[in-house]
């Protein structure tokens, strides 16, 4: 089955370039493609996605707004930012909106199709300066329990190097290559931590080990 994709972004030439790119690949289908988000949920509700492409800049409404306005009717749907702008502001704004993982422009070409397929696995795709300032604003967050009081979720050892190479902002194929594991095994990995710390996000995953030092 077609993992369904749509894309929202003002741009025509980079609408069509991502059309391309995603039409190269057999398991995915062009669901939609559209060049503002004033009738999103009408459109999310006609072209029925999974993964729905955002540029922040959009015209009468941002791309943050239109992803908590779709987020809020549609829950399932993940979203990955695509932007210019890798200002805290507007990362965390996304973030805090529901986006799922977060792609700057110029990494389109060689991460976009990694990045779907991140996002559908339940990985939270992000450029690696963007993660950098997902973890430093992490680090900013004050501790909410004693060492004594660090909650017991029977993570195994591995699990723990996992999340902890997660927090330093590895990504999955430099996990993989670090701990002499293949990516599979890392995905499979993650998901086992998703589901031992009840979240459904890599934002979720580093702020949860950060506020209760789990690692």
């Amino acid at each position: 089955m077609s993992l369904r994709i749509a894309i929202f972004d003002d741009n025509k030439n980079i609408r069509d370039s991502i059309t391309m790119l995603l039409q190269t690949v057999p398991e995915f289908e062009v669901a939609g493609s559209f060049s503002n988000v004033l009738d999103c949920i009408e459109d999310i509700r006609e072209c029925k996605p999974d993964i729905v492409l955002m540029d922040i800049e959009m015209p009468g409404m941002t791309g943050i707004e239109a992803v908590r306005t779709i987020k809020k009717e549609f829950p399932q749907v993940l979203i990955l930012m695509q932007t210019v702008f890798e200002d805290d502001d507007r990362v965390f704004d996304s973030i805090c909106a529901g986006a799922s993982g977060y792609l700057l422009k110029n990494f389109l070409n060689t991460k976009l199709v990694e990045s779907i397929n991140e996002l559908q696995y339940g990985g939270s795709p992000m450029s690696p300066s963007i993660a950098r300032k997902v973890f430093n604003r992490m680090q900013q967050i004050p501790q909410l329990f004693k060492p004594e009081e660090v909650p017991d979720y029977n993570l195994t050892p591995r699990e723990k190097e996992v999340l902890s190479c997660i927090v330093d902002g590895l990504s999955y194929k430099m996990i993989a290559d670090k701990l002499s594991i293949s990516y599979e095994t890392v995905r499979s990995h993650v998901k086992k931590i998703y589901e031992k710390l009840h979240v459904a996000s890599l934002t979720e995953v580093v702020s949860k080990a950060m506020k209760e030092r789990i690692v």
